[in-house]
């Protein structure tokens, strides 16, 4: 199926090894992400790496996530979205525009970059592999 912009909260159960519940809040919920921050144990945020014109107000709302303070140890997959497509910025170009050096190097929690595409599966099998090791439960 052809991937639709998120405008509300799906629920998604994936096995890796154990089960594990994928919450999806679309960009438009932001304002209620808090009350959702006490139930997360990894984070993936999903940025449209072919729409310039979001990614000021994206960064603002990655950055206020990376602050909130039951998110300070969680790890972050920050995925690059829609490279499928012929106007996507490079990972090169959406890691200066997003600064990421300084949001890792001032980040309490690890954070890790992909470039991804939902509709032909480009990246998706890194997002599971960091899902895995991510969510690994604890020795």
């Amino acid at each position: 199926p052809v991937p639709v912009p998120q405008v509300g909260t799906n629920l998604t159960d994936l096995r890796l090894p154990r089960r594990v519940t994928v919450r999806e809040l679309g960009g438009c919920m932001g304002p209620i992400w808090p009350s959702y921050y006490s139930e997360c144990s990894a984070l993936l945020f999903v940025v449209d790496a072919s729409n310039p014109t979001q990614v000021s107000s994206s960064c603002i709302q990655l950055l206020s996530v990376l602050s909130a303070a039951p998110l300070a140890s969680v790890p972050v997959l920050v995925l690059f979205n829609k490279i499928d497509l012929p106007c996507y910025m490079s990972l090169v170009e959406m890691k200066s525009l997003f600064r990421m050096q300084d949001v890792v190097s001032c980040a309490t929690q690890p954070i890790t970059m992909l470039e991804t595409s939902a509709r032909d599966g480009t990246g998706l099998a890194e997002v599971l592999q960091w899902l895995r090791s991510a969510l690994r439960e604890p020795c």
